[in-house]
């Protein structure tokens, strides 16, 4: 079958099969989801993109880079006023997370190591590979996260502001593509 004969025989077939319904549809949402040409936002210091950090049992969340200004490629938080504990032991499925020490000091636990890494260092935890993190300095720390690609982090992180949502609780956190796989080897009993 030559090319064209081929192509024309595609496009007869798409619309039938619902197809050309589906790559319109994903073409339109990852334009939404797009940021516009041009955009540029700039996230002061310690600023929250949108205005209102999110409160976290551990720290202060603020969004640096929104899900949507990539198209879901990419999302990037700020944890500030980082204070011991952590949270639990999981895993992401789909998102690998890169961790950038801003100030302080921060115990990591990435699969079996631990480490301990300090203000302008960084490491990359792997998706399905279980980790947590704490603050274990003299002072609170600050650490910049970044989650490739963006998976469902930014509405986890909103919606467990909700006072009768359990950020650590199993099943909350499978909603939104992560397994919990213990409590944090940092939490004091």
């Amino acid at each position: 079958m030559r090319r064209r004969s081929f192509l024309k025989a595609a496009a007869a077939i798409a619309p039938a099969a619902g197809l050309q319904d589906f790559l319109v549809g994903q073409a339109r949402a990852y334009a939404a989801a797009s940021p516009a040409s041009g955009a540029l936002h700039v996230v002061g210091n310690g600023e929250d993109r949108f205005g209102h950090p999110a409160r976290m049992p551990t720290s202060s969340l603020a969004v640096k880079v929104a899900t949507s200004e990539t198209g879901g490629a990419l999302f990037i938080v700020e944890h500030t006023h980082l204070l011991p504990g952590g949270p639990a032991l999981h895993l992401h499925l789909y998102q690998d997370e890169w961790f950038y020490v801003m100030e302080g000091e921060v115990a990591f636990q990435l699969g079996e190591q631990r480490l301990h890494l300090h203000a302008g260092e960084s490491v990359l935890g792997p998706r399905r590979v279980p980790h947590t993190f704490s603050s274990v300095g003299a002072t609170p720390s600050r650490v910049l996260i970044a989650f490739c690609p963006a998976g469902k982090m930014e509405q986890y992180f909103r919606d467990i502001q909700d006072p009768n949502v359990q950020a650590s609780d199993a099943a909350v956190m499978r909603r939104y593509d992560m397994e919990r796989v213990g409590p944090s080897p940092f939490w004091k009993s």
